[in-house]
């Protein structure tokens, strides 16, 4: 076994760090890109979508290129205070990230009527209130473009539309969804990643040291990966550090709210049958920063990018137990940390009650028992790897991840694999539990 790691971490570190591996989250976009339209608003004049669209084009064309004459054209005189200073900002911003595509579309309708009391103090020819796409992609990093849902209120004068709000009206069941550039400056760190890969590393000022220690480590956790999962994957991912808890739920959603994990891989809806997937992004939470050591983050760095490697071969309801599990056996490889530095909790539970006698379930990964799943997953991807090989592991990820599996299915799927039943396979690894900490008590 390689050295034990030479970086010792304060006590408590490590429980919020494997919470901080907490796995794939899937941000459907299907779910937040229903248009703000009613049954009853019927099909929109081919004249007033053209010019709508028209407008919507000449918004993108100005905020990629940060011209800020452009934009105060796009911006209604009437609009809400401090929206054209927020639109220089933004392109000020997006301007540091290098794109393939930026442009917001317009759907099929035309929103609906705006209330009555806004109608008047806009004193506008009419005003609606729309959910367009803004559709954009990172250079070297998007294939395809991922799309999101832009919430605005267009005030028209004359022939002319104008930007009057790019937020919900209150009490609107609709979003806008929110990218890095709107939160600040951003720093922007491209890394070679190997066979004509780049990967990107962007944060904002007030976090460059952070960004400058995921650059340092991304080439390595790309070889990381490699070693496990082999090379068949893109080889490069974007890395967000958010700088807030805005931001960091705008990236992720509401439900990880930064406080108590580090890093979470999301991606739009995947298309299997295709090996394609959009949006794809590692998201570092506010609170990493102060809470990782250097050893922490190539852990989590490593975990993350396996997630991203294996998305479009991991369906939905598939069992954590291998996903979280096998994501931890990657990003914890070759550390040289035991039982006790990396599972403490499982370690405990063992010497007071005896190791586990079943395989963690789904849910156990919520809730107060999470911290038990994860690690308990990770030692069974460790005894696998040691046991059976690496290379097995992987199979065996690849059996599993194709979906939901009874015990029946789980049980083929391991002897398949394995050579072992689910039984036999988790009697052997609570023997190897059991030699490495001692027998409970009495």
């Amino acid at each position: 076994m390689p050295a034990p790691d030479s970086s010792p971490r304060p006590p408590g570190s490590r429980r919020w760090e494997r919470l901080g591996v907490a796995g794939l989250v899937v941000a459907v976009l299907a779910v937040g890109l229903s248009l703000a339209f009613t049954p009853d608003d019927g099909p929109a004049e081919p004249g007033s979508h053209r010019a709508v669209q028209e407008l919507l084009d000449t918004w993108s064309r100005a905020v990629r290129t940060a011209d800020p004459a452009v934009l105060a054209t796009v911006v209604d005189p009437r609009a809400r205070p401090g929206l054209l200073d927020a639109e220089v900002r933004r392109a000020e911003a997006l301007a540091a990230l290098p794109l393939a595509d930026f442009a917001y579309e317009l759907g099929p309708d035309l929103g609906t009527d705006v209330p009555d009391d806004l109608a008047a103090r806009l004193g506008a020819d009419e005003a609606r209130a729309l959910t367009v796409l803004l559709r954009y992609a990172v250079e070297g990093i998007d294939d395809e473009p991922t799309r999101k849902p832009v919430t605005v209120v267009l005030a028209r004068r004359g022939e002319q539309w104008r930007l009057v709000d790019d937020r919900p009206l209150p009490g609107a069941e609709t979003t806008t969804w929110r990218g890095p550039w709107d939160y600040g400056p951003l720093e922007v760190r491209a890394v070679d990643t190997g066979a004509g890969s780049r990967s990107l590393v962007v944060g904002h000022p007030e976090h460059s040291s952070l960004v400058d220690d995921i650059a340092a480590e991304l080439a390595a956790a790309v070889e990381a990966v490699d070693a496990v999962w082999g090379t068949g994957w893109p080889r490069r991912a974007l890395v967000l550090v958010t700088a807030s808890h805005d931001e960091f739920t705008a990236q992720v959603g509401s439900r990880y709210n930064g406080a108590d994990i580090a890093a979470v891989a999301v991606s739009d809806a995947v298309d299997h049958e295709r090996g394609e997937t959009t949006g794809q992004r590692i998201v570092f939470s506010p609170a990493a920063e102060q809470r990782l050591d250097r050893a922490g983050l190539r852990a989590i760095l490593r975990h993350e990018l396996t997630h991203v490697a294996a998305r479009t071969d991991t369906v939905d309801g598939s069992p954590l137990w291998i996903l979280e599990g096998y994501a931890d056996y990657v990003g914890y490889r070759g550390t040289g940390g035991d039982l006790a530095a990396i599972a403490p909790t499982l370690a405990a539970v063992v010497a007071e009650r005896g190791a586990p006698t079943t395989l963690p379930a789904d849910a156990d990964f919520a809730g107060d028992g999470a911290r038990l799943a994860y690690e308990s997953a990770w030692s069974i991807a460790t005894f696998v790897a040691e046991e059976f090989g690496s290379e097995r592991l992987t199979a065996l990820y690849r059996r599993l991840a194709a979906g939901p599996a009874d015990p029946r299915e789980l049980d083929a799927a391991v002897g398949d694999v394995l050579g072992v039943d689910v039984e036999q396979l988790v009697d052997r690894w609570r023997g190897r539990l059991e030699t490495q900490v001692p027998s409970p008590v009495g």
